[in-house]
C-alpha cells in the first residue's frame, strides 16, 4: 500500500470517527490500573503513576506520532502507521484500545498487520484515555 493510500485512510478513519463524549478522568485513573502492569505515567523524574516498562511511557501520547517514544522497541505495523502520519487523539486511541489489531489492519488497510499489545480494554477506554488527556503534557 502507498504511503498516500494509507495517509488517505487515516484522514478518513479521523473524520469518520464519531466525537466520543468526554471520559471521566477520575474513572480512568482508576481504570489505568489495568494498564499499569505494562505502561508507567512519568515526565521525566516525575513519576505520575508508577507501572511496568513493558509497554511505552505514556506521558504526553495524546497528540504524539504513534510508534515515536525514544528508546523503545514498537512493533513494525505500529511504527509504519505513525510514520503515515498517525497521531494519537482521545477518538482513535480508544478506538486503538478496545482492538489493537484490527485497528491497526484497518488503519493500514492490511488484514495480517498485528499489535504487540494483546490486552484489549473493552470497557471504559474512554475513560482512561480522558485521565490520559489530563497528566499528559499541555497540547
Amino acid at each position: 500500500m502507498t504511503t498516500q493510500r494509507i495517509l488517505a485512510t487515516i484522514a478518513a478513519l479521523a473524520l469518520a470517527t464519531p466525537a466520543l463524549a468526554a471520559g471521566d478522568v477520575a474513572k480512568g485513573e482508576a481504570g489505568f490500573k489495568k494498564c499499569k502492569a505494562c505502561h508507567m505515567i512519568a515526565d521525566g523524574d516525575n513519576v505520575i503513576f508508577k507501572g511496568g516498562k513493558t509497554g511505552p511511557n505514556l506521558y504526553g501520547v495524546i497528540g504524539r506520532q504513534a510508534g515515536s517514544v525514544e528508546g523503545f522497541r514498537y512493533g513494525n505495523d505500529l511504527v509504519a502507521a505513525g510514520e503515515a502520519g498517525l497521531v494519537w487523539n482521545e477518538e482513535n486511541l480508544v478506538s486503538y484500545l478496545a482492538d489493537p489489531k484490527k485497528f491497526l489492519q484497518e488503519t493500514l488497510g492490511d488484514g495480517g498487520a498485528k499489535s504487540k499489545m494483546s490486552f484489549k480494554l473493552t470497557k471504559g477506554a474512554e475513560d482512561v484515555v480522558a485521565y490520559l488527556a489530563s497528566v499528559g503534557a499541555a497540547q
